[in-house]
């Protein structure tokens, strides 16, 4: 039996009982330390995707470092097909493979990794029915520790092998970083109420639209308008809006909760104090920051 192919009975039973994703062998090295601490991990549930894909964007990837509490920068060492019947709950169409890699770099785990490390992967074969060939390919794999066994991990999603770039790899430790900030802004729940003041001239005035949160951090928007003048806005991560407030950049941890998580328009209970004239302006002034903010741009499925 070839030796690259061989999965033992232990390390294979072990991992069959942490479906979806996951197994490994011993490995008696040193183990691998952490560029950052766990977070932690949300359990976003995706669809298995028809392939595994390199490239994603920064909302997909933050969907995974967000999930994640382990980030391994690796290389597939081996590969092995699981029998059908030995895989239970595999979707049709899937092949599941016994995945081993050996760690370059931990980009986030809290307690290290050893070297070697296994996990189960679930892959549609190409359109000629065959089968990926991913030995000494580079990965970053998004995982969760198994209980009880230390080389073994368990993907978080589906997807959650990816094909390295220096972009993918850059996005995930900059994510990672900024998520474990003592500055990191809040997880954004939802819409709170709004408000509009009406200024002095015609076309003159504030709205204020506060945001729910999930440790109940304030967090607002204020969209001031001038005549004349584009419309201006700013977020705020306090109580107090001051000068320094102002939008947040694309591709930031701020941009990515306001962006993946805000409604596509104001709810009318944030509006039911408001006069009608005052509550159509609310509503306009929520769609003027929507618009700036641009779209999310996940594209993984949920």
């Amino acid at each position: 039996m070839n030796p690259l192919l061989h999965v033992t009975a232990s390390a294979l039973s072990i991992a069959l009982l942490a479906l979806p994703a996951m197994a490994g062998q011993t490995a008696e090295q040193r183990p691998v330390s952490a560029d950052a601490a766990a977070l932690t991990p949300g359990q976003p549930q995706r669809e298995i995707p028809s392939a595994v894909p390199g490239g994603m964007g920064y909302a997909d990837i933050a969907d995974l470092v967000l999930s994640a509490p382990i980030i391994a920068d690796a290389t597939i060492r081996s590969t092995a097909k699981i029998k059908p019947a030995e895989a239970p709950n595999l979707a049709p169409g899937l092949v599941r493979l016994y995945v081993e890699v050996d760690v370059t770099a931990l980009i986030r785990g809290a307690d290290g990794l050893p070297p070697r490390i296994g996990y189960l992967l679930d892959i549609a074969p190409d359109a000629a029915g065959k089968v990926p060939k991913f030995k000494k390919a580079r990965v970053l794999v998004f995982a969760r520790p198994v209980a009880g066994a230390v080389n073994q991990v368990q993907l978080v999603a589906p997807d959650a092998q990816l094909d390295w770039t220096p972009t993918s790899d850059a996005r995930a430790r900059k994510i990672a970083r900024d998520a474990l900030a003592s500055d990191a802004p809040p997880v954004i729940t939802g819409i709170g109420n709004a408000f509009h003041v009406a200024g002095a001239l015609p076309g003159e005035g504030e709205t204020q639209i506060f945001l729910t949160t999930a440790d109940q951090r304030p967090v607002s928007l204020s969209i001031l308008r001038r005549p004349g003048e584009q419309p201006r806005w700013a977020v705020a991560l306090s109580e107090i809006v001051d000068e320094s407030a102002a939008p947040p950049a694309p591709e930031t941890l701020l941009w990515y909760r306001m962006a993946c998580a805000l409604p596509p328009s104001l709810p009318e209970r944030s509006t039911g104090s408001l006069e009608a004239a005052d509550a159509a302006i609310a509503r306009e002034d929520y769609a003027y920051v929507l618009a700036a903010l641009g779209p999310c741009g996940r594209t993984r499925k949920s």
